[in-house]
Formats: structure tokens, C-alpha cells, sequence
């Protein structure tokens, strides 16, 4: 029997200035938008306040959902390269970023449902006259919300394809992006028609956009804690491959997932020809799981036909 322990390509060890995280990556992106977003929602809550305009302050609760998502994207990266002294979390802290990711779907889906409700019980308000000044206040709030939404969502945008982390803070700030624009076409609709009622239906929207993406990620967050095979990876290919390997004559026992985003773990029991080079088998399979399905870190162990010791487990 032999047994291959692969890893692909090295990468760069946490004090080297780099990560092994595709969240880890994006660090200084992901603290730049956290100083912008915290800096705007204080400004966004003293203006809602000293205004008397409610769906600015509400708007402001939502971007304080995005300063707690950015922060814990930002404390989640950093445990996920700090070393192991106990010895005991062999696969290191790397589920942070994605218990991060669903603390983000959390308060999302807290937003939203709160959004939704709020404008429901404003319906019986929704004829009276808004406070003098609040629609300009709204149309400025909304012009300047926008403008940093935009800048840190450029900031995370790249990110967001490779880390379920910094995904999990790029939609929190488009969300509020969207708020933003609610905020802002209502408070023209409302100094342009007198109806405060534009409110309700801007918050409407922006509840129902935020739930919307928050079921989407929550989906994602699951399939890597339920570790499903990661995305974009068919199980039933990997095994064709393998399978197609010179001198592979079966697979089984194999197992795919995820352990972070950017990281795609492997298993497998390959049962090898008789005279079979088994150094050769391991090499091959390790190049056909790296540069075919980037699976970079793969435990094989290579069986000989005849070998009866090994059954193959029922899950």
C-alpha cells in the first residue's frame, strides 16, 4: 500500500506577509472600507437625529450592521492565519471567515425582516407631513451614503469572487447601497409630491433586496459547514479523472469540501493495477486534482488490487 499527502503549490506562511486564505488576501481592503463605513455611519446618525428623520436613522442602523460585518470579516481573517499553540485544531482556524460570513447573513436577514416591519407599521403615518427639512436632509444623506457604498464596494468587489468572507461584507454594503438609493429617491419623491408615504415603499424594496442576498449567501455559509463538495467542483468528474489516472483501476472513499473559500480539500482510496508504478499513480492524481479541479490539498492512499483489508466506508 502507499499513501500521498499532496499540498500543490507552497504558499506563503502567515508572517511572510501573505495568506493562505483567500479572505486573508484581501485584509487591508477589507479594513479600508470598515474605517469608511464606521466613519459615514456616525455621520448618518447624528444627521438622522438632529433631523427627526426616521428612515435616515434607519438607514444608519443598517449601515451599522455593515461596521459589524466588516469588523468581524477583519477579526475572522486575522484568526485565520494566527498559529495553533494547543496542537489541537489540526485544520488550523480557517472556519472563521466562514462563521463570519454567517454572522453577515445574520444581521442581514435582521436588517431586512426589521426594514420590512418598520414600513408596515408606518402605514397609518404614512399621510402625515414630514418634519420641515427632512427630504433635503434625506437627498444629502442619500447622495453621500451612495458615494462611500460605491468606493467600498469597489474596495471588496475582486475579493468577493474568491472569499465567502469578504463576500459576505461586499453584499452587506451593497445592500445598504440600495438603501441609500432608497433613501435618496424618497426624500425627492417626498419634497416633490408631499407624500411621506415614498418612505414605506423605498423601505419596502430595500428589505426585500436585503433578504433576498442574505438567503444567498446563508446558502453558501451552509454548503461549507454541511461540507458539500465546493462549487463549481462535480464529484462524479473528479472520480472520472482519477479513474482515467495510468495504472488506477478503482476509486473510493472519496470525499471533497471545503475548508474556507480558496481552500478545497480532497480524500481518496485508489486501488492500482498489479505492477502499477505507485509513484506514478500519486503524482499523476495529485496533477489531475490540482490543475483540473483546484484541489491543491489531497490525502490519497493508494491501494493494491488484491488488497482485501480496506471496506469502503457507508457515508
Amino acid at each position: 500500500m502507499g499513501h500521498g499527502h499532496s499540498h500543490g503549490a507552497p504558499r506563503p506562511a502567515s508572517g511572510s506577509g501573505g495568506s493562505p486564505s483567500a479572505g486573508g488576501r484581501f485584509r487591508g481592503r477589507l479594513a479600508a472600507a470598515f474605517g469608511i463605513t464606521a466613519l459615514f455611519f456616525v455621520v448618518e446618525l447624528v444627521a438622522g437625529l438632529l433631523s427627526g428623520s426616521l428612515a435616515v436613522v434607519a438607514d444608519a442602523g443598517h449601515m451599522a450592521t455593515d461596521v459589524v460585518a466588516l469588523g468581524a470579516s477583519l477579526v475572522a481573517t486575522r484568526m485565520a492565519v494566527r498559529p495553533d499553540g494547543t496542537g489541537r485544531r489540526t485544520y488550523g482556524s480557517y472556519r472563521a471567515e466562514v462563521f463570519a460570513a454567517g454572522l453577515a447573513t445574520l444581521l442581514m436577514v435582521g436588517v431586512g425582516v426589521f426594514v420590512v416591519m418598520e414600513a408596515i407599521g408606518r402605514l397609518r403615518d404614512s399621510a402625515d407631513p414630514d418634519p420641515p427639512g427632512m427630504a433635503g436632509v434625506m437627498i444629502v444623506v442619500g447622495l453621500v451614503g451612495l458615494a462611500v457604498n460605491v468606493v467600498s464596494a469597489l474596495l471588496l468587489r475582486s475579493g468577493a469572487k474568491e472569499s465567502l468572507n469578504v463576500r459576505g461584507a461586499y453584499l452587506e454594503v451593497i445592500g445598504d447601497a440600495a438603501g441609500s438609493v432608497g433613501v435618496l429617491l424618497a426624500g425627492a419623491l417626498i419634497g416633490w409630491t408631499g407624500w411621506a408615504g415614498w418612505d414605506v415603499v423605498a423601505a419596502c424594496a430595500i428589505g426585500a433586496f436585503v433578504l433576498v442576498r442574505a438567503f444567498g449567501l446563508g446558502r453558501s455559509v451552509l454548503r461549507v459547514l454541511g461540507q458539500h463538495a465546493p462549487e463549481g467542483i462535480d464529484p462524479a468528474a473528479v472520480e472520472a479523472d482519477l479513474t482515467a489516472v495510468k495504472g488506477v483501476e478503482q476509486v473510493h472513499d472519496l470525499h471533497l469540501w471545503a475548508l474556507t473559500s480558496g481552500m478545497n480539500v480532497a480524500t481518496a482510496h485508489l486501488v492500482a493495477a498489479k505492477d502499477a508504478d505507485l509513484h506514478g499513480v500519486l503524482d499523476e492524481a495529485k496533477d489531475v486534482l490540482a490543475s483540473r479541479h483546484r484541489i491543491d490539498h489531497a490525502t490519497l492512499q493508494v491501494e493494491p488490487a488484491d488488497h482485501r483489508g480496506c471496506g469502503e466506508v457507508g457515508w
